[in-house]
C-alpha cells in the first residue's frame, strides 16, 4: 500500500482504473484508456488494478463496483466515477483537474 500511496502522490494527474479480467465494461474501457493515455502522454499516469488481485487497495478506496475511476492529484482524490465513461469525458475530467 506505502508503494501505491507514493504512486499517486504526484503533481500530475494519476487516474487509477479498478477493474476485474471477467468484466465486459472493464474490456470495453480498456482501449479507451489506451486513447487517452496515447492522446495526453505524460500529462497523466494511468495505472490499471485488478480488484482481484488487490482487494485491500479496492476495499481502503471503497470500491463497490467494476470498472471504477479514482483521478488523484498529490495524492488526493478528486474524482471518482463507476461505471463506463465516455473518451472525450474522461479526458476532460483529467485536464480539468
Amino acid at each position: 500500500m506505502s508503494k501505491f500511496l507514493e504512486f499517486i502522490n504526484q503533481d500530475k494527474p494519476v487516474l487509477i482504473d479498478f477493474f476485474a479480467t471477467w468484466c465486459g465494461p472493464c474490456q470495453t474501457m480498456s482501449p479507451i484508456l489506451k486513447q487517452v493515455k496515447d492522446e495526453l502522454g505524460d500529462e497523466v499516469t494511468i495505472l490499471k488494478v485488478d480488484v482481484d488481485k488487490n482487494a485491500a487497495i479496492a476495499s481502503n478506496f471503497q470500491v463497490r463496483g467494476v470498472p471504477t475511476f479514482i483521478l488523484f492529484k498529490n495524492g488526493k482524490q478528486v474524482w471518482k466515477q463507476a461505471g463506463l465513461i465516455s473518451k472525450t469525458d474522461l479526458k476532460q475530467k483529467i485536464l480539468n483537474v
